[in-house]
């Protein structure tokens, strides 16, 4: 009496349509057919062409269904990195990003990529294995309350109960990511879901069943779970993709910033990544800002969006030119702490602000700021309207030659900085001078590290749009692996970069293992010099001590070699032949190994008083 009736008909099927489905019951016992083909025809019937994973008893059925219809699977040495990976296709390809990992561990390692997602607001779909639908709560391998952990985190969760669900629910997921404010979304299969019914029937046999009444119910209370579970599972279901919503400004909002615009002696526009969401090409939303002709300061996946001497594009003095600035457009840019919560605005200037999130579009804008118009809407659309509104007109001339002026003074002493000798090892800034210079005109850039990187932002300078990969306002370390395999995987004709701290670099060296088996070859330089720098550089003045901070030189580029790559050591001996080592590096990678320079470098007082919180 207190077995649950799980297998009586569900409550959004009437009893003529469960009598229906169970007249094909049948069919359905004799079908070698498995849930998993059901997951591989929406995935391929969507675009997905990369399946990211760490392989499980749970998800197998998925990935060997997903295989046979041509979705390439990629697995890698750590859950994060899948997810990493499928964040990366997700924000070069414009399609969702897909990850599929195992029950209970296999997903809590994942946790930290998908809170990334969620903050970068890339749309990916995560697939996770689960204990058995009769088995969850009862102690079952790896059997946790996998939905509260990812309801804070995605979109959209929910956890398959019949194989017939499969279908509608990864259409609706994948929907959901991409409508609105992007994000992942999580879908859970128990494992009986996905495997063939006579596996699944075999599990469900009792083998030694109680004798009378009570035997009778635990077997017909068996056999009507597994019916349900099965009912319906093979008949044809649209697989097509769901119309995706996005917001978008009404022509009263454009018109009113057309106004305000044109009135404007000197305009700022701040980019956020949410300006290179689909669906308007990142080309049109160039030439939009270029036939604008205002200022632009680029930000996360807008990096490089102008090109690399775009007379518009101003990469220094940011604060001090909104302070000069009369009117600020905030294209998807976000009040938060890298723009000082919107201190750095001033009260002066006017203030339009386009995001599709209300909330990040009003951050802050209580107490620090506060917008003259607010537009919940699409920013790249946006861009692109209010340039056809503007034909005609241009941003004064005089305004983004000033900044570029600054730009230039700011510009030539970062290359005095790295022409100076530290006391041991090379000068990071020469080395990252001495990459951007060589580094191929395709080339994609991936950011993973603090110090060492943080220089790289002032000094590297991606090529093109869509070109710049960093962790976005989450500030996670450990993407470096997983963001450039997906990025080799999109862009295969292109140089991938990553540009790697020595903390960073332990979260994802394995992967050059990936890189090996899966042919990526990517290229990575590694900033050494022994420490948590970004860390230390303010832990050390304000409390004293180093304490945790310390590193050793160690030997990483032997770690390379060791997993299929090819390392090379570069320390101040080496200084005349950096030329010569980077153009080595280029050419493996171009015969098909993956490459890390693991060079030593030294201090400098570049970005002094730079904190990391």
């Amino acid at each position: 009496s207190r077995l649950p009736i799980l297998g009586a008909p569900p409550r959004h099927l009437s009893f003529s349509a469960y009598s229906s489905l169970s007249r094909g019951w049948v069919g359905v016992t004799k079908s070698p057919r498995h849930g998993g083909e059901s997951v591989a025809e929406v995935l391929r019937a969507h675009g997905v062409k990369f399946l990211f994973t760490l392989v499980g008893g749970h998800i197998s059925p998925i990935l060997v269904a997903c295989e046979k219809v041509g979705i390439r699977i990629v697995d890698t040495r750590h859950e994060a990195t899948a997810v990493f990976a499928a964040d990366a296709v997700a924000r070069l390809s414009g399609t969702v990003g897909v990850a599929a990992v195992t029950a209970g561990p296999g997903l809590t390692n994942t946790v930290t990529a998908v809170k990334n997602a969620q903050m970068a607001e890339s749309p990916l779909l995560l697939l996770g294995g689960a204990a058995g639908t009769l088995l969850q709560g009862r102690g079952a391998l790896q059997d946790i309350d996998q939905m509260s952990l990812f309801k804070p985190l995605c979109k959209f969760c929910a956890s398959i109960r019949t194989v017939r669900e499969i279908v509608p629910t990864l259409r609706k997921a994948l929907a959901i990511a991409q409508s609105g404010t992007p994000g992942p979304v999580f879908i859970e299969f128990p494992i009986d879901t996905l495997y063939p019914y006579h596996l699944v029937a075999k599990e469900f046999a009792v083998k030694n069943p109680p004798k009378g009444l009570m035997g009778k119910v635990v077997s017909w209370y068996l056999n009507n779970h597994l019916m349900n579970l099965f009912a319906g599972a093979w008949e044809t279901r649209d697989v097509s993709p769901l119309p995706v919503h996005i917001p978008q400004a009404t022509d009263g909002q454009v018109q009113r910033c057309v106004e305000l615009v044109s009135r404007a002696k000197n305009p700022v526009i701040l980019l956020g990544s949410q300006a290179t969401l689909p669906p308007t090409p990142v080309e049109d939303i160039r030439k939009a800002l270029e036939d604008l002709g205002i200022p632009c300061f680029l930000g996360g996946m807008s990096r490089g969006l102008l090109g690399k001497d775009s007379p518009i594009h101003i990469r220094q003095n940011r604060r001090d030119a909104l302070k000069e600035a009369d009117l600020v457009l905030l294209a998807g840019t976000v009040c938060d702490f890298r723009l000082s919560y919107g201190r750095v605005l001033s009260r002066r200037s006017k203030i339009i602000a386009v995001n599709r999130d209300k909330s990040q579009l009003l951050k802050n804008s209580d107490m620090f700021w506060r917008p003259t118009v607010a537009i919940q809407g699409d920013a790249g659309s946006f861009l692109v309207r209010l340039s056809k509104g503007l034909k005609g007109h241009r941003c004064p001339e005089e305004w983004p030659q000033t900044l570029k002026a600054g730009d230039l003074t700011k510009e030539n002493a970062n290359r005095a900085k790295a022409d100076e000798k530290t006391e041991q090892h090379l000068n990071p800034l020469k080395v990252l001078h001495r990459v951007d210079e060589l580094m191929a005109e395709d080339s994609i850039i991936v950011a993973d590290g603090g110090d060492f990187v943080g220089s790289a932002a002032y000094i590297m300078r991606p090529r093109g749009p869509l070109r710049w990969l960093d962790p976005g306002a989450f500030g996670t370390l450990g993407v470096g692996g997983g963001f450039a395999l997906g990025a080799k995987l999109c862009r295969p004709e292109s140089e991938v970069w990553i540009v790697y701290g020595d903390g960073s670099l332990a979260y994802s060296v394995a992967e050059f293992d990936t890189f090996t088996r899966h042919k990526t070859p990517v290229i990575a330089v590694v900033g050494n010099d022994a420490c948590w720098s970004q860390i230390s550089r303010e832990q050390v003045p304000i409390l004293g001590s180093n304490v945790a901070c310390g590193l050793s030189f160690t030997d990483y580029h032997i770690v390379a070699d060791g997993y299929g790559g090819k390392g090379y050591l570069v320390g101040r001996e080496h200084g005349d032949q950096l030329s010569d080592i980077i153009r080595k590096a280029q050419k493996v990678t171009k015969e098909g190994k993956a490459a890390l320079l693991n060079v030593l470098i030294g201090k400098t007082n570049f970005r002094e008083g730079s904190i990391s919180v």
